[in-house]
């Protein structure tokens, strides 16, 4: 971290003194030990970025906001988007008469020298800019529909530049038997994409017995009662859906295995979702939510896009890759554990009979004949 921290300290003070080869000189070289999937690689290749761009070498900073693009940090690759933006966009031709140009003479001739003598002897005389010949045209106000065209311009290009919509599926599988799935679909801007209202209208022609709630931004579609299997193909037509409409198919694998011991059973369950082909889809939110019976045990521990809350599993879904989320729960065996129970308190109670009926009543008894 010590490294880290002086690295970035050199590389920064290079930067805002213009140093831009330098800094590239300096970081390209160590710039592999730093994954873009950190907080200290994202850092190092912004500046990176910055200092390629400096020197006007466009194409190697593309290379490097394609690797930020990558990063499961959401802000980190917003931030390659509008690096990527600015990089592409077309440089602006300056006006000749916006640069000054200086005469490379070293020797000034007689009028020159006269020139800065009158110069010096007009200090106290009052210097006025002529703009005598520079046409600027008379100054008018914007007219009256300009402003209003401005914003409703404005209001059309949020949804095309700033678009993003949130998917959350919640699988419950607190009843093995009777499973729960629920899927809600938000658009955080100003209206539903086109999109979006075609997956409703289809959901609906697919499940007409869901509970199905429709929003003016929103829309939530719930399927109670199923089993393991018409759970997992409830999974496989939505995903199906959602992917032929967006124009890109996708892919889902699930498999389950059940371990039965007696009185609990083990079930391990392996998710495979190929989000691959959704590689202009940068701006959609995808989560998906387990609730299980009992606590979790997840396969890959470290993983940042998975967070664990002792039964309830929230899974941030990644567009571009392959997401694979493993996990197991154990599920205790209800029946045979009453059955066990009760059978233990039948045997407490017939021992403690037995018992006592050893020990005897210590009531007086009568004499016998």
């Amino acid at each position: 971290m010590e490294e880290y921290k002086q690295v970035l300290e050199k590389v920064e003070l290079a930067l805002i003194k213009g140093e831009y080869n330098f800094c590239i000189e300096y970081l390209y070289p160590i710039i592999e030990s730093y994954p873009p999937s950190s907080k200290e690689g994202v850092n190092l290749r912004t500046i990176i970025i910055t200092a390629l761009s400096g020197i006007n070498k466009k194409e190697e900073a593309k290379i490097f906001c394609k690797e930020l693009l990558k990063s499961h940090d959401y802000k980190a690759r917003e931030n390659a988007k509008y690096l990527m933006e600015i990089i592409d966009s077309p440089e602006i031709k300056k006006p000749e008469n916006w640069n000054i140009t200086f005469e490379n003479n070293l020797t000034l001739n007689k009028k020159s020298i006269n020139s800065l003598n009158l110069i010096k002897n007009k200090k106290n005389e009052k210097k006025f800019i002529n703009t005598s010949n520079i046409p600027t045209g008379e100054t008018r106000p914007f007219q009256k529909g300009f402003i209003l065209f401005i914003s409703l311009l404005l209001l059309l290009l949020i949804p095309l530049l700033s678009g993003c919509v949130k998917i959350e599926n919640t699988l419950d599988l607190r009843e093995i038997d009777s499973i729960n799935n629920k899927i809600k679909i938000e658009s955080k801007y100003i209206e539903k994409f086109p999109w979006q209202i075609k997956f409703e209208q289809k959901i609906q022609e697919i499940f007409p017995d869901a509970e199905i709630s429709i929003g003016k931004l929103d829309s939530s579609f719930k399927y109670n009662n199923l089993d393991i299997e018409t759970a997992k193909e409830t999974l496989y037509k939505i995903q199906k859906t959602g992917g032929d409409l967006l124009g890109n198919p996708t892919d889902l694998k699930i498999k389950i295995i059940e371990k039965n011991f007696f009185f609990l059973t083990k079930y391990n369950y392996k998710i495979d979702l190929d989000l691959q082909p959704l590689r202009y889809f940068d701006d959609l939110e995808l989560n998906f939510n387990i609730i299980s019976p009992n606590k979790v045990f997840l396969q890959e521990v470290d993983n940042p896009k998975i967070e664990v809350s002792k039964n309830f599993i929230k899974w941030n879904l990644i567009p571009e890759e392959i997401n694979s989320l493993e996990f197991s729960y154990l599920n205790w065996n209800k029946v045979l554990l009453g059955f066990l129970l009760i059978s233990i308190l039948i045997s407490i109670s017939y021992f403690i009979k037995i018992y006592r009926y050893k020990l005897g009543s210590n009531f007086p008894e009568l004499p016998s004949e």
